[in-house]
């Protein structure tokens, strides 16, 4: 169910995003690394996104959840950081792909898997502009009344429902079938 809370931030060229600009539906997710339900998320998004092709721009923003996910704004870091050498994705999947070792040995090995300049990456890492970037998004989804992960907004509108993959995907498809006609 769509509720009537607006996502107050909205989608830019400066955000991380995957699927054409001009898809009819956007998904924005506000997640963090270490959260188990977002790495449940994470596979359901996948799922979306190969089911909708072309009608689809996912969208992530970071909001760890640090006071209990300790490795959460270091991997939120991490992401932003590798994003600065054009590898947000791969990062952002590794580190789904590897919830349970988020840890900075274990960033900084993801980083030199993905073919990354490390000493460039710890320095990003621990940079003013990658710290602003992870709070920005932070304060972008506290002002759009996010209070926990995953949060969807489906075409600026909070995604209040079930976020599993039928639940989902159907109510992605009915905000379709009741666009008009592109």
């Amino acid at each position: 169910m769509i509720s009537e809370v607006k996502l107050r931030v909205p989608v830019t060229d400066a955000d991380h995003a995957q699927g054409p600009k001009d898809a009819p539906l956007v998904l924005v997710e506000y997640g963090d690394y270490q959260c188990p339900y977002c790495g449940q998320a994470y596979s359901i998004v996948k799922q979306l996104q190969q089911a909708l092709q072309d009608e689809l721009r996912f969208v992530f923003r970071n909001f760890p959840l640090s006071q209990i996910h300790p490795d959460a704004v270091s991997a939120a870091r991490a992401a932003e950081a590798a994003a600065l050498q054009g590898k947000f994705w791969g990062m952002h999947d590794t580190l789904y792909e590897n919830q349970d070792n988020l840890d900075l040995e274990s960033l900084l090995e993801y980083a030199a898997e993905l073919d990354l300049d490390v000493s460039k990456f710890i320095t990003d890492m621990g940079s003013r502009q990658v710290e602003q970037r992870v709070a920005n998004d932070f304060q972008g989804g506290v002002r759009s009344g996010v209070n926990g992960t995953p949060t969807f907004f489906v075409n600026g509108f909070r995604y209040d429902g079930d976020w599993s993959y039928p639940s989902l995907l159907n109510t992605l498809q009915a905000v379709l079938a009741h666009m008009p006609t592109r």
